[in-house]
Order: structure tokens, then C-alpha cells, then sequence
């Protein structure tokens, strides 16, 4: 762990004299820039790049292919379009609120990253609330969605901040009962305790212990949906109804700000689920890499990002097929579905525990199956549907 590593340096005098505290401010500090400007911003990015060929190949057009070999530095070219485009602050605006809302949510999204565990080394600070601190972090970003939607003085920006919050505020609560079914198995609320208890292979990930957490993955998936606006929960943004939603009158950096938090959260949301349901950074031993610290680290740093990012592209396939839902239905699917199923989720994985506390291994193995059989339907109508899509162009009048 990083603290570790600094005890070790601070034992061979490399730091001279200073205060242990400030040595960790300092390694903490360190290690905070790397992950931000080394993985954050750039996963980011790229995201928004893949996200908009996904959709592309979805809707049968090629996507951005101009900038960079098949258009891999178009985030690029657009981040710096934004940053040298003029900042607009209206004259109704509050204006110093307006001009803080973009980086309290860049604050809670960069701070998320803090207890993020990328392998069984790499991670900032493993804190034992580590899952609390993650859920406190990302939901200050609600609060500058708020912030950001009063602020601007219009009436599209305000209703987005409002339908952000009552949507946030509402999908917390089942998906932190969803949590909670992992953390009554695992007993720990740290981020890399709860990957330690799980293993390399599907049959021993809490998505599939016990019908409770297999019911509870799901919830947590949509619920954090629900939190990340992204579609078909998107309603705080919704171009149909609100313009652009609580970045309507935004522009330049701070407009840059609200979206590279938005892709960004995908990857967020994904590391969440894949720590909690899908094994983390659990990879399989290898003897040659996994020999060697460094190896094994970098094959559980591939495996926790592959993992994670496959997550990434399932959301970006749902918002290019579901259509966006009504303000109604958003909220009967949280208070009328989700939070009652997540309720009585909860109580039964106590009551599992209970009967069954070290596990129960022919549920885990009809579990596995039963997901590696969704897994295989859900790759069957993709391929379908990619067959069907190639016949229709050699069959289209044109051809």
C-alpha cells in the first residue's frame, strides 16, 4: 500500500527529518495527480471518443474519423476547442456560484478515485469506509448539478437541477440497500477487503453467492444509472424538453467540466459494480507474470479496467437503444419497484448469512450458470442483430 511504501522511504531517510504526516500529505498528494492526470482525464476522454463510434455503429453512420488514425484524437481536438472558447456568464447569474458549480462536481468525481482500488497495490488510500466515502463523493456532484441549475437564472437550467436532485435522492436509497447485501456477506466496508473475499473465477463473485446478491447486482446497476443521469434516466439534461438541462448557459472550460464528469462517471459507476458484484481486480495466476510483484499487479491492473470497461460500453449500447422515461415513470420505478425488491432483498441476504455463512456452493455453481446463460442470449442477439443489420445494407436498393 502507498502508506507502506512511504514508511519504507521514510525509513532510509529519504524524506530527512520531516513530519510523518507531512511526508503522507505529500505521497497522498502525489499519488492523487497521477491517478487524475495519468488515468482519469484520459479514460475520460477516450470514453467520449468510443462512446460516439458506439452509437454511430449502432445507428449505421461512421462516427468522428477525421482527427488522428479512425478519429482516436477527436476528444482531444474538442477539449482544446472548448478551452480556448470565450466563458458567457449571464447577467441575471449569480455569478460567483455559477462559476463554482462545475468544480464542486469535478471535486466529487475526481475524489471518488481516492478509494478506487485498481489492483491489490495500486490505490491512493485504502480507507475502511471505502464504499461510504465513494457513495458520499459522487453524490456531491448532485450538489453542484443544483448549484450549477439555480445559479443560471433560467428556467430550463433550474428545472434540470431539481429533477437532478429528486432523481439522485431518490435512486440512493435502493441502491445503497443493494450495497449493503454485499457488505452483510463480506462484513467490511473497504473497497479492497470486499475484492480480498472474492476470487479469480465467476462461481466465487457476490453477484453470484446467493439469489439475494444475484437480484441485488441488478438494482445497484440501475440505480446507479439513475444516479449517473445516463440514459433512459437522463431527464436533467433532456435536450427534448430542456434545452441542454442544467448546462444550458454554460459555455468554454466550466461546460467541458460538466461533461468530462459525466463520461468519466461511467467508468466510475462500472469500478463500483465490478468491486462489489464482479471480483475486482482478482485475476487469474498466471505463474509466469504472477511470479513477479509487478507482474501480478499490472495483470490485476488490466483485469479490474477490462472488467470495468466492458461496463462502460454496456451503458453506452443502453443509451443508444432505450428510449428516455417520463419524470412519472422515474420515480414509480424507484419508490413503487426498486426500493421495495431492494428492502426485501436486504433482509433476505441477512437471513442467508444466517443460515448458510460460508456460503452455500451448489447455489453459487446454478448461479454461475445461469448467468454465463443470459451472458450467451445476450450474445446471440447481438449477433443477430449484426447479421440482420449486413443483410439489410446488401439488400437495400442502392446495393
Amino acid at each position: 500500500m502507498l502508506q507502506q511504501f512511504l514508511d519504507s522511504l521514510i525509513a532510509d531517510g529519504v524524506f530527512g527529518g520531516l513530519p510523518r504526516d507531512i511526508v503522507y500529505l505529500i505521497g497522498m498528494a502525489a499519488a492523487g495527480a497521477l491517478v487524475v492526470f495519468g488515468f482519469v482525464l484520459n479514460v475520460a476522454g477516450v470514453t467520449t471518443f468510443v462512446e460516439r463510434r458506439v452509437w454511430a455503429r449502432i445507428q449505421s453512420r461512421v462516427g468522428p474519423n477525421r482527427v488522428g488514425p479512425q478519429g482516436i484524437l477527436q476528444w482531444l481536438a474538442d477539449g482544446i476547442k472548448l478551452l480556448m472558447k470565450e466563458e458567457v456568464i449571464p447577467f441575471a447569474a449569480d455569478a460567483r456560484l455559477f462559476k463554482l458549480a462545475p468544480f464542486i462536481v469535478t471535486i466529487g468525481f475526481i475524489a471518488a478515485f481516492v478509494a478506487m482500488p485498481f489492483s491489490s497495490v495500486l490505490i491512493v488510500a485504502d480507507l475502511n469506509l471505502g464504499i461510504l466515502y465513494i457513495t458520499a463523493m459522487t453524490s456531491l456532484v448532485v450538489v453542484g448539478i443544483m448549484v450549477a441549475g439555480w445559479a443560471s437564472n433560467n428556467k430550463w437550467s433550474l428545472i434540470g437541477g431539481i429533477r437532478a436532485a429528486a432523481q439522485i435522492v431518490s435512486y440512493e436509497i435502493p441502491a445503497a440497500l443493494s450495497i449493503f447485501t454485499v457488505i452483510l456477506v463480506t462484513g467490511t466496508l473497504s473497497m479492497q477487503g470486499i475484492i480480498q473475499q472474492q476470487g479469480w473465477g465467476p462461481w466465487d463473485w457476490f453477484i453470484f453467492h446467493s439469489p439475494f446478491t444475484f437480484v441485488g447486482f441488478f438494482i445497484t446497476f440501475i440505480s446507479l444509472l439513475a444516479e449517473g443521469n445516463r440514459t433512459p434516466f437522463d431527464l436533467p439534461e433532456a435536450e427534448s424538453e430542456l434545452v441542454a438541462g442544467f448546462v444550458t448557459e454554460y459555455s468554454g472550460a466550466r461546460y467541458l467540466f460538466f461533461f468530462l464528469v459525466e463520461w468519466g462517471n461511467l467508468y466510475v459507476i462500472s469500478a463500483i459494480l465490478v468491486t462489489l458484484f464482479l471480483g475486482g481486480w482478482q485475476a487469474p495466476p498466471i505463474p509466469v507474470i504472477s511470479d513477479s510483484a509487478v507482474g501480478r499487479n499490472v495483470l490485476e491492473f488490466l483485469t479490474f479496467f477490462l472488467k470495468s470497461y466492458f461496463g462502460v460500453v454496456l451503458m453506452m449500447w443502453i443509451r443508444a437503444t432505450l428510449p428516455r422515461t417520463r419524470v412519472d415513470q422515474l420515480m414509480t420505478t424507484c419508490w413503487k419497484y426498486l426500493l421495495p425488491i431492494a428492502f426485501f432483498n436486504f433482509m433476505g441476504t441477512a437471513l442467508w448469512v444466517l443460515v448458510f455463512p460460508e456460503g452455500f456452493r451448489f447455489a453459487e455453481i446454478l448461479l454461475t450458470a445461469v448467468g454465463f446463460g443470459l451472458l450467451g442470449y445476450f450474445a446471440y442477439r447481438v449477433a443477430f442483430h449484426l447479421r440482420r443489420s449486413g443483410a439489410q445494407i446488401t439488400l437495400s436498393p442502392l446495393s
